[in-house]
């Protein structure tokens, strides 16, 4: 009886959240904030599946590598956020992975909370509960907001599609490569490397 009260009372509070107009502050405040965006002061929930997040944990690595040894910035995970725009207070909206490149940050120190910029990279890797609409929408106000590099990665296709601020899109299949372009110069992976599996190595007697 008491589990089915307290289930009865998140269900409720669940319901008045979404009933009222959620600011940035009251998100970070939120025990469970890294579950959520904010779109116009509307939480929404953000689920991420296990091969998702692993193919997302391997970029993050690869970026990670890279910007470290040529001292270029910050590569952020999947719970970091970010308050895009001044004309969309309420919003926050957290790549699965992003970079900032050096010298953006105030004092070169990340927030404590949401950094209030927009990252010069952001990538998404596609979840079984994301639809179209909503990445769509996700990819444009990265753009509207100078994103200057969007990957979207499906794992099911085993793809890297690159949307650019000037409208050129560009779609890369397993066999080709990914470059940081201009935003990360010098950096390359083939696409194959976001989705390779670690090898099972059985040992022999």
């Amino acid at each position: 009886m008491h589990a089915r009260h307290c289930g009865r009372e998140e269900e409720n509070m669940t319901t008045d959240l979404a009933a009222q107009i959620i600011t940035p502050e009251q998100l970070a405040a939120m025990p469970n904030d890294s579950d959520f965006e904010l779109v116009d002061g509307q939480l929404v929930e953000r689920k991420m599946g296990n091969k998702s997040n692993w193919i997302a944990t391997q970029l993050a690595r690869l970026l990670s590598n890279y910007v470290d040894q040529n001292n270029l910035g910050w590569v952020f995970a999947f719970e970091a956020g970010y308050r895009l725009s001044p004309a969309r207070p309420n919003n926050v909206r957290k790549p699965d992975v992003s970079f900032v490149r050096l010298g953006r940050l105030p004092n070169e120190e990340p927030a404590v909370t949401y950094d209030q910029l927009a990252p010069d990279l952001a990538a998404e890797v596609i979840s079984p509960s994301d639809t179209f609409r909503e990445l769509e929408e996700k990819v444009q106000e990265y753009l509207a907001a100078s994103v200057r590099l969007v990957w979207v990665i499906s794992p099911v296709l085993q793809t890297v599609t690159v949307y650019h601020p000037d409208g050129i899109v560009q779609v890369f299949g397993c066999s080709e490569e990914l470059t940081g372009e201009d935003v990360l110069p010098g950096f390359r992976c083939r696409v194959a490397e976001l989705f390779a599996m670690p090898t099972k190595r059985i040992q022999k007697n």
